[in-house]
């Protein structure tokens, strides 16, 4: 006889079980995931490469690493967005930070030198087209007490919420040595 409802009572059940299962293997899956990607976000994770001494010793002389208040902002804080989506997509494109670090791209002290500049305008052009995202996770200009700053900070952060300037067009070079703009190659005018 079809539709009994005893073989109907196994279908639910067949349901609820898969629809469980799913669930969980969901979970799983996902908290591995969200283990992974925390990992990568590690101080210990940024600074295993050695390309990475440069940054980390440059870091190290900055206020992000020491400071009065105690306070440290690592790697992550400044360079990994906080919403997913927007983390997710850094994730994926630091693939060139890995195949440059296998390659030996940056080396030595020289080569990382000699690609500073192209290094530090790709990181300063992210942070500009986020508005400065990640830099106002901690310093916000609506938060700000400008009265408690000095003359000339409350100046130019008043000139710069005006001007709808973001952290990074004043703020290069507060956690890296901020290189050198290359001097323009004149054989090729005219």
């Amino acid at each position: 006889m079809t539709g009994s409802p005893q073989g109907g009572g196994t279908s639910r059940k067949k349901f609820i079980l898969i629809l469980v299962l799913v669930f969980s293997a969901g979970m799983l899956f996902s908290g591995l995931f969200n283990v992974g990607l925390s990992s990568t976000n590690e101080l210990e994770f940024c600074t295993s490469c050695h390309s990475m001494k440069v940054n980390f010793d440059e870091y190290k002389e900055s206020v992000h690493y020491q400071n009065t208040s105690g306070v440290r902002a690592t790697c992550a804080d400044c360079h990994v967005p906080k919403e997913f989506g927007p983390k997710i997509v850094s994730k994926v494109l630091a693939y060139k930070d890995v195949v440059h670090e296998l390659l030996g791209t940056i080396d030595t002290h020289e080569k990382y030198e000699a690609r500073r500049w192209d290094m530090a305008s790709r990181v300063w052009a992210r942070m500009k087209a986020s508005n400065s995202r990640e830099c106002r996770s901690c310093h916000d200009f609506d938060q700000m007490d400008l009265s408690e700053q000095s003359r000339m900070a409350r100046k130019r952060h008043s000139k710069a919420v005006d001007d709808g300037l973001t952290c990074i067009d004043c703020h290069k070079g507060i956690a890296h040595t901020e290189p050198d703009e290359p001097e323009e190659n004149t054989d090729n005018k005219g």
